[in-house]
């Protein structure tokens, strides 16, 4: 063997030894997905379920554990899972969405395998493929510190895993078949659940004294929604992995695709044992509440009374002004014992600054949404697979330039060279009169900067350089703007969508192709630095 390859395979050697040191065990489920007839609001409907769940079966894992998924489509339809927030380190084959894997065919199964390599906190799954989240499918994770790095809180007493968001009475494939057939956009959603359940069906029994952890995710199609727990302050510790300043909030806006861990305490007056939990939506046209039940141990009850109403429905100040409090906190260890902090991302140069305007527009005859005027279509081959193989279908790809150039918007499977360990500035210009949310597949970025109008280099000046939040789905506030940061330290090829369910599915997402060092293709990227293909891929379109 020449001398290089017996170095490469000493290398590959040490990295697989090293890794094995941290992974603490494998973490196997096993899950089926079916419809179900369901009234989660009353009317019946065929609800995506998991092994017969609604919503689907906690997902828990210590940091660095390998999980592994096998999943049974007993749906009619593909289907794809995707993991939001979950980073999958070197790992691209098991994102789970359509620009980078085959979606599984009816009757089929297939196992999806990751490490959740270096995160902690609250994040939760869903099926991503064509308008499944409309009809449930998804469930919470939950990524525990191992025990050499303690939590910076004490421990709580119990975990409770909250998932609000809107919801549909319409099946998912008559909401799809409208925005198809350009019959108008889905109405408005008919409700708000807790957990999967109707007002006042979901409830949670905290013992007198003790603070528990409320693990509480936005899995929603559009809606902001704002929580409030009667006469009990939310201390904020974590979002999407990353450790919050210990900030009290006494109601708290959930974007959608947001996540977030806050404590509650049980330090009330046992003569009210019974206390709402108030899930309202927030910038909507039609404001709807969901409900549930917070009780105390052995004072089980109702709660009497009106509930609590939450912050004005389209008081956008006071939603800017929470924004901008929830802070990193840098003295603080989150999945290594080092504090969050030891990464000094105000003090890396900015090698490319990139600006993405998210607009509405008539393309032909249809309704589009688009980004620097170009909507996305799906090619025939997944993105991750074509590079892989060097697929001549690349050549077709539309290449998403750096600052909007106000083009004729036009059709176009859209795709963004970065290089790898590049940091990148993006820019999110919304011009619309919605609230916008955002979503890195395979990254966390750190939120610098929000500001009223259009961005200009001026703003750089006053952007958070020291302990801006590091998240993976972010806001962007009408007429506004967003300034991100992040390092592409991740090599693939990455999704990067709106979050809102219609707008995504009309065009507003692009792939983040990260690449250096003359490596390409995924086929030529080092073992340390990327996964191989897994043997189980699913290969379709020209990889088939």
């Amino acid at each position: 063997m020449a001398p290089g390859r017996w170095v490469s395979a000493a290398v590959l050697l040490f990295i697989t030894l090293q890794e094995s040191l941290f992974v603490d065990c494998n973490q196997i489920y096993d899950w089926t997905v079916s419809f179900a007839q369901r009234k989660p609001l009353g009317v019946e409907k065929p609800v995506i379920v998991i092994n017969d769940e609604f919503p689907g079966p906690l997902l828990s894992a210590t940091t660095n554990d390998v999980v592994t998924v096998n999943v049974h489509n007993n749906l009619t339809e593909p289907l794809l899972l995707t993991w939001n927030g979950i980073q999958q380190r070197r790992n691209p084959w098991q994102d789970g969405v359509q620009g980078t894997n085959c979606p599984i065919p009816p009757g089929a199964n297939w196992t999806y395998e990751f490490q959740v390599k270096d995160q902690i906190g609250s994040f939760f799954y869903y099926p991503s493929f064509l308008f499944h989240k409309a009809s449930g499918g998804y469930g919470p994770v939950r990524v525990y510190n191992r025990v050499a790095v303690p939590t910076p809180f004490p421990t709580p007493m119990g975990d409770f895993d909250v998932l609000v968001g809107d919801w549909y009475n319409a099946d998912h494939r008559d909401l799809q078949s409208r925005l198809d057939q350009q019959v108008g956009l889905p109405p408005n959603p008919d409700g708000v659940l807790i957990n999967g359940l109707a007002s006042l069906q979901t409830s949670f029994t905290l013992k007198p004294g003790g603070t528990y952890r409320f693990r509480i995710s936005n899995v929603g199609l559009k809606a902001t929604i704002n929580l409030k727990i009667q006469d009990h302050m939310m201390q904020l510790i974590e979002a999407e992995g990353a450790h919050t300043l210990k900030e009290y909030y006494d109601n708290l806006d959930v974007h959608v695709g947001q996540s977030y861990s806050v404590l509650v305490t049980a330090n009330k007056d046992l003569s009210k044992s019974a206390f709402y939990m108030v899930a309202s939506t927030r910038f909507t046209a039609k404001e709807m509440v969901g409900l549930a039940i917070l009780n105390y141990e052995g004072h089980e009850g109702q709660p009497e009374g009106l509930f609590p109403f939450g912050p004005d429905d389209h008081d956008f100040s006071s939603s800017i002004e929470q924004a901008f409090s929830i802070r990193w906190d840098p003295r603080v260890g989150a999945a290594r014992p080092n504090p969050q902090g030891s990464f000094h991302y105000g003090l890396i140069n900015v090698s490319r600054t990139i600006v993405l305007e998210n607009n509405v527009a008539m393309i032909g005859n249809q309704l589009r949404y688009t980004i620097n005027g170009i909507s996305f279509v799906y090619p025939e081959t997944p993105m991750l697979l074509a590079n892989y193989f060097g697929l001549k279908e690349m050549e077709n790809y539309t290449r998403m330039p750096d600052v909007p150039d106000y083009r004729e918007p036009q059709l176009g499977s859209s795709l963004l060279d970065l290089e790898y360990r590049s940091f990148v500035h993006f820019v999110f210009q919304n011009s619309e009169l919605s609230l916008q949310t955002w979503h890195f597949d395979g990254y966390s970025v750190f939120i610098v900067g929000m500001g009223e109008g259009r961005w200009t280099e001026k703003e750089r000046v006053n952007y958070n350089m020291f302990d801006a939040i590091s998240r993976s789905t972010f806001q962007v506030y009408p007429n506004s703007w967003t300034a991100v940061m992040v390092e592409m330290d991740n090599y693939g090829v990455w999704n990067l969508r709106s979050q809102d369910g219609e707008r995504r599915y009309l065009g507003q997402e692009l792939y983040l192709r990260v690449k250096g060092n003359g490596t390409d293709s995924p086929g030529t990227i080092p073992a340390r630095d990327m996964r191989s293909i897994p043997p189980n891929a699913i290969k379709c379109g020209m990889a088939h």
